[in-house]
């Protein structure tokens, strides 16, 4: 696994052994930031960091400032061992926590992000969960954009309609990659 654009582009992420975790590929964290274009100067949240590959590509790319929601202790050691010997680790910090105890800490913090990355596990129903934490959070600006990458076989929430409008979505083997953005009523 390394990092595809950036300032530390080509090296390498390091991935605990016996890790669980099914991490973003490089073709996928590719079009991503391609669809995005620009972070740089953004704040980013990566939520479900796992190994924390997007964000660090995020702050590769220039994020101003990213923050790691990863529940898993050796995950989120792993994420700070990637970002401090990439040299990237002022501009972050890392969370040990679920992910809806995370949103509120933030939210009570009053913190906003241009960006918000969601990878929860697939096929668990977490899709839901994680769209209303983060409304319900205040983490949401009028012009950010909440990238979800979930399985194919799991369909968006119909009920998200009234606060998300999905403004592009990408299928790639089995992952789709489901770009929102916030429903205005003008």
């Amino acid at each position: 696994m390394r990092i595809v654009g950036g300032e530390a582009r080509s090296r390498q992420i390091y991935l605990p052994k016996k890790c669980r975790i099914r991490p973003t590929s490089d073709k996928i964290k590719e079009t991503l930031f391609n669809i995005l274009h620009d972070v740089e100067g953004k704040k980013f949240l990566d939520l479900f960091a796992g190994s924390g590959n997007v964000g660090i590509e995020a702050l590769s790319r220039g994020a101003t400032r990213v923050v790691f929601i990863e529940k898993n202790v050796v995950l989120a050691k792993a994420i700070e061992k990637n970002v401090e010997s990439l040299g990237l680790g002022l501009r972050c910090e890392v969370l040990r926590n679920e992910m809806g105890r995370g949103i509120r800490e933030l939210g009570e913090r009053g913190e906003k992000f241009e960006t918000l990355f969601a990878d929860p596990p697939y096929e668990t129903g977490l899709i839901k969960k994680t769209l209303k934490n983060l409304e319900d959070g205040k983490l949401l600006t009028s012009s950010s954009i909440i990238v979800v990458q979930h399985s194919k076989r799991e369909a968006l929430p119909e009920s998200m309609s009234d606060h998300y409008v999905l403004q592009d979505q990408r299928i790639y083997g089995d992952t789709a990659l489901s770009f929102l953005i916030i429903h205005s009523n003008e």
